[in-house]
């Protein structure tokens, strides 16, 4: 029996693709490769250092009993190992694929003010070829920023108590209207958020000027399993990850959670397969993705950081099935936890029109939900391989 064709918004039959994916061995490619493997006839080409976290694509399966196993998606994903800093081997991948989608980046908020210039070549520099060839060779580009590039809200300016603080068109972050404000110079935290809007103004540009097709994704705080890293377990022992992935890791190491500054900062999350969904309907309807940026978020899904704690160790508790700490957060400073020069943006709630014109897409998954898959998967996977770190800790102290 034939497959039946894929269809596009319009109704229109999908042709399979090539799209060459750049840091697809990272938290979003993999998720992002496991969606066009299970479901599309697409082929990738997937480029990275690390192959960790998509290994499961492209190793065999199990032997059969007297047969060879294969995956369905069998030739249709590539594995190649090439830093696009320097490897000439990527115009050439590029070349050979329909759709370049960009996922690679520093994106560790402890480092924008710690390693701000790897910050900035990692997000603007070393992304500079990606867009040259793509518009060079006339090959279409889906590219990742971040909603960092929104900076501050305009509201975050007013007194806090100002009745103006509680319109939305004081801090709903919009693609097309939203000013991009940002913290002065010396607070380096702002060079991530920098970097990522003047690529952004870049791509934008080629668009104008030499006809690249291209669309801008702006995540707002995907979550899922195997996001960030928990430091020493799948990631570097010195290290801040971000907010959800550092309450994880105190949790699975029955630690107080920390929460800078009181844990004030308001944002919203998205759960990882919610957003995978809006990023295959930018993949498979480019006449309605071409050209547009993007926000991608799930603006029912604000809590302050505070909340998101608590929020947590309920869930853990749950997924666990041990109590909470006697002491379950504490207090520190955003100077003590990110170093100097740290500022950050007060709220991130997206606003959702532009993407749902274009695609029809929204968000399903509560926070509660993706909390509990997401921690469920990190207590799976990591206590046991915390314990032993930290009972080896012990042993050699």
């Amino acid at each position: 029996m034939a497959a039946v064709a894929r269809l596009d918004l319009g109704g229109s039959p999908i042709a399979p693709m090539t799209i060459c994916m750049i840091g697809a061995g990272g938290f979003i490619g993999s998720h992002l490769c496991e969606k066009l493997m299970a479901e599309t006839p697409h082929t990738v080409l997937a480029v990275d250092v690390y192959n960790d976290k998509i290994k499961h694509l492209l190793d065999p399966p199990a032997y059969a009993e007297g047969q060879q196993a294969r995956h369905p998606w069998d030739g249709r994903i590539q594995f190649h190992r090439l830093n696009i800093k320097h490897d000439s081997r990527l115009e050439g991948l590029i070349k050979m694929s329909d759709l370049t989608i960009n996922l690679a980046a520093i994106c560790t908020p402890a480092d924008y003010n710690t390693r701000p210039l790897d910050t900035i070549y990692s997000n603007f520099i070393d992304a500079l070829p990606v867009v040259r060839y793509c518009s060079e060779n006339s090959k279409r580009l889906i590219h990742f920023s971040t909603c960092e590039v929104y900076g501050k809200t305009i509201g975050s300016f007013l007194p806090k108590d100002h009745p103006l603080r509680k319109d939305p068109e004081f801090y709903v972050l919009k693609e097309d209207a939203s000013p991009c404000i940002f913290g002065p110079i010396e607070k380096q935290r702002w060079s991530y958020a920098c970097a990522k809007q003047l690529i952004e103004r870049l791509i934008y540009a080629e668009g104008a000027e030499n006809g690249l097709e291209f669309t801008i994704v702006r995540p707002f705080n995907w979550i899922g399993p195997r996001m960030d890293f928990i430091p020493g377990i799948d990631g570097p022992s010195e290290g801040v990850p971000r907010v959800l992935a550092c309450f994880s890791n105190n949790l699975l190491r029955h630690e107080p959670l920390k929460l800078v500054d009181g844990g004030q900062s308001q944002r919203t999350f998205v759960y990882i397969k919610d957003a995978i969904e809006a990023v295959l309907l930018m993949i498979e309807n480019p006449a309605r993705a071409n050209g547009h940026i993007f926000n991608v978020g799930n603006p029912n899904n604000e809590v302050t950081v505070k909340q998101l704690a608590e929020i947590m160790i309920q869930v853990y508790s749950k997924v666990s099935g041990e109590p909470p700490a006697e002491v379950p957060t504490i207090d520190v400073s955003s100077k003590e936890f990110y170093g100097e020069g740290y500022d950050d943006s007060d709220k991130r709630i997206p606003d959702m029109t532009i993407i749902n014109k274009q695609l029809g897409w929204n968000p399903k998954t509560s926070l509660w939900d993706l909390l509990d898959s997401t921690l469920t998967y990190q207590h799976r996977t990591y206590a046991e391989a915390i314990r032993r770190s930290m009972a080896k800790s012990v042993a050699s102290s």
